[in-house]
């Protein structure tokens, strides 16, 4: 086999088990709404215990994004990638057999734990494996499959676990994760160069920009110094955040508790506002490689996803088809949030990209694992008598949320789809 086959069959490789590692972290991401009854009945669980349930993912997986992308940028995404998925392995079978919230609790963290390290892994890989100008278009590619994760965790759980256990779901999940993680071990390599081939950003071997050579710390100091970092955080802080925590959440609970719908129907709901998202982000990134730009899509987007929250802060009774169109249109307006990775790796230095799309990346997640509980407590304050108004109310608080994430999306700065510095020196 020539050397090019070689690079186009290791690349592929890589790429498919780093997306397989996301589509069961995208899974167990959004699996809660979709059991929510099942948990409420089989723990006798408050709203309050709920949030914290699902949120428990989220607070192991916001703490790991700066040390993952550190990691993914010093030991590699080879390495983190094989722990990361043992770890999330072992969480989702003691999810599946705990006996009490308690054992819930710790293996919903450990999950959190062991996924938070593949995002960031394959965004490096991606980094290291393909050109500048197909970055956007292949993470848009990876939301796609990534969301297939968050399509089974909607109506197909819920269509499943009519005749299986939720507890028999998570255990099948538990030994992808383990199959997965020796898979990787094996067959993923973290540069071309560890597989004797030339780099795609270095084929003379002249420049080795892809690779640091500063210690963990200055490239994580470099990073948090730069301003044009942290819009990026807090757009996802707001958008992500409030996006997450509805539809990994709180969607299904509303259209079942306030609007009546059955929990079919509520299910399919989000399992269209995922499809957006999942179509959407795969045709941004595509096209803002074409343009050569990432705000106008990026602000565009954002602004149509703060819209999309009107109808159920308002509580409106629509027509099924019309709902359907709110959460389609929920999903693609949140696709634009994916450009932020594409403009941290691109406003800081090459070499610390692992560092830069992590600490983007903590925004979102840090915003869920506070928001799902948050939501849980102002369910809780306004009790069951009206459970209408009680979900308009925590649909407000999400909307003001989502309105901050769109504020920071106009702070942050154009790349022109080229990394900003290209052609100099990263500091030491």
């Amino acid at each position: 086999m020539d050397a090019s086959a070689r690079y186009r069959r290791l690349r592929r490789l890589a790429y498919a088990l780093g997306t397989a590692a996301f589509i069961l972290a995208f899974f167990h991401r959004v699996a809660p709404g979709a059991i929510a009854a099942d948990l409420r009945s089989a723990f006798d669980a408050s709203s309050t215990a709920l949030g914290f349930i699902a949120a428990f993912y989220f607070y192991p997986y916001a703490a790991m994004q700066l040390p993952s992308g550190v990691l993914a940028d010093s030991v590699g995404p080879r390495r983190l990638f094989t722990a990361g998925s043992l770890v999330a392995g072992a969480g989702s079978l003691l999810f599946a057999y705990a006996p009490s919230v308690g054992w819930l609790l710790a293996g919903r963290a450990l999950v959190g734990l062991g996924v938070a390290v593949a995002f960031v892994s394959v965004l490096k890989l991606i980094a290291s494996w393909y050109s500048e100008r197909e970055f956007g278009t292949w993470v848009g590619v990876l939301m796609l499959f990534g969301n297939l994760g968050a399509l089974l965790a909607a109506y197909p759980l819920a269509w499943v676990t009519q005749y299986v256990s939720w507890r028999t779901v998570f255990a099948v999940a538990g030994g992808a994760s383990l199959v997965t993680a020796a898979c990787i071990w094996l067959w993923v390599r973290d540069d071309p160069r560890d597989a004797g081939l030339p780099s795609v950003h270095a084929p003379d071997g002249k420049s080795d920009s892809g690779r640091t050579h500063t210690g963990w710390w200055d490239g994580l100091a470099q990073v948090a110094a730069n301003r044009d970092t942290w819009p990026g955080f807090f757009m996802h802080l707001g958008i992500v955040g409030s996006y997450l925590t509805f539809s990994g959440l709180w969607a299904v609970p509303y259209m079942t508790d306030a609007l009546g719908h059955t929990r079919t129907s509520a299910t399919l709901h989000v399992t269209v506002m995922i499809l957006g998202f999942a179509f959407g982000s795969f045709a941004v990134g595509t096209l803002s490689d074409r343009m050569g730009r990432r705000l106008p899509l990026l602000r565009a987007l954002s602004l149509l996803y703060l819209l999309s929250w009107l109808p159920w802060v308002m509580g409106w009774q629509l027509p099924v088809a019309a709902s359907l169109a709110a959460f389609t249109l929920m999903g693609v307006g949140i696709a634009g949030a994916s450009l932020a990775w594409a403009l941290a790796k691109e406003l800081n230095p090459p070499a610390l990209s692992g560092t830069a799309t992590s600490l983007v990346n903590t925004g979102g997640f840090l915003g869920t694992a506070l928001f799902q509980p948050l939501v849980g407590w102002v369910l809780d304050r306004m009790g069951t008598a009206a459970p209408l108004e009680s979900y308009r109310s925590a649909a407000a608080v999400l909307a003001a949320i989502a309105l901050f994430g769109v504020v920071a999306a106009f702070f942050i700065r154009e790349t022109g789809c080229r990394n900003v510095y290209a052609g100099r020196a990263v500091q030491q």
